[in-house]
C-alpha cells in the first residue's frame, strides 16, 4: 500500500513539473507535438529511474562510508550525464527520427533540474511514518516522478496544439497562451491532492 500511495502523489499530487517546477525547461521547450513531448518524457524517465539506481547504490556504498557527502552534486552531474550519452546513443540507432525531433533539448537532460533534483529528493524525503526512502521506495518515486513527467507533457502538448489551433487575441499568442495554458493544468493537479488523500486515509 506504501509504495501504491508513492507512486501515485508522485504522479499527481507531488508533480515534478507543476507543483516543485522543476523540468521547466524541457516542459516549454519540447511540448509543441504530441509525438515529441512522449519521446522527450520516455528519455527523462528512463534517465531519471537509472540515474536513480545508480546515485542511490553510489550514496550508500562508496560516499556514506568513505565520508564523501560533499561529493555528491558532483558524482550524481557525472552519472547523468553517462546515462544520458548512452540514452542518445540508443535514440541515434533505434529511431532516428526522433532523435532529430528532440535535436538540442535530448543533451540537455543532462542539466535537467528534474533528473538531478529527484536523485537528491530520494535521499531526504521521508515517508508518512517518518523513515528515509528505501531503495525499493526511491525506485518507485522515481518512476511516478518520470510518469508524472510524461503526464504533464502529453497534456500540456494536446493544450498547446488546440491553443494553435484557435483563433486568440493577438496579444496572447505564443508565450502568453502557453503560460495561461501551464497555469490551468497546474490548477488542475493541485485538485487531486485531496482525492488522493480521501482514497488512502
Amino acid at each position: 500500500m506504501t509504495y501504491i500511495l508513492l507512486f501515485i502523489s508522485a504522479i499527481f499530487v507531488n508533480n515534478i513539473v507543476l507543483s516543485q517546477f522543476l523540468g521547466i525547461c524541457p516542459f516549454l521547450g519540447v511540448s509543441k507535438k504530441v509525438d515529441t513531448a512522449i519521446g522527450m518524457s520516455a528519455a527523462v524517465t528512463f534517465v531519471m529511474t537509472l540515474a536513480t539506481l545508480c546515485t542511490y547504490l553510489l550514496q550508500k556504498l562508496l560516499l556514506d562510508p568513505l565520508d564523501l557527502g560533499f561529493l555528491q552534486t558532483l558524482v550524481y552531474i557525472l552519472v547523468i550525464a553517462a546515462l544520458v550519452q548512452m540514452v542518445e546513443i540508443i535514440l541515434k540507432k533505434v529511431s532516428p527520427a526522433l532523435y532529430q525531433s528532440l535535436g538540442v533539448f535530448l543533451p540537455l537532460i543532462t542539466t535537467n533540474c528534474a533528473v538531478l533534483g529527484v536523485t537528491l529528493n530520494n535521499l531526504t524525503e521521508t515517508t508518512m511514518a517518518g523513515n528515509k526512502y528505501t531503495f525499493i521506495e526511491a525506485l518507485v518515486n522515481s518512476l511516478g516522478v518520470g510518469l508524472g513527467f510524461l503526464l504533464a507533457m502529453v497534456l500540456f502538448s494536446g493544450m498547446r496544439s488546440k491553443i494553435q489551433e484557435s483563433e486568440i487575441p493577438e496579444s496572447f499568442k505564443g508565450l502568453p497562451a502557453t503560460l495561461i495554458a501551464a497555469s490551468f493544468i497546474s490548477l488542475a493537479f493541485f485538485g487531486f491532492g485531496g482525492i488522493v488523500e480521501n482514497l488512502f486515509a
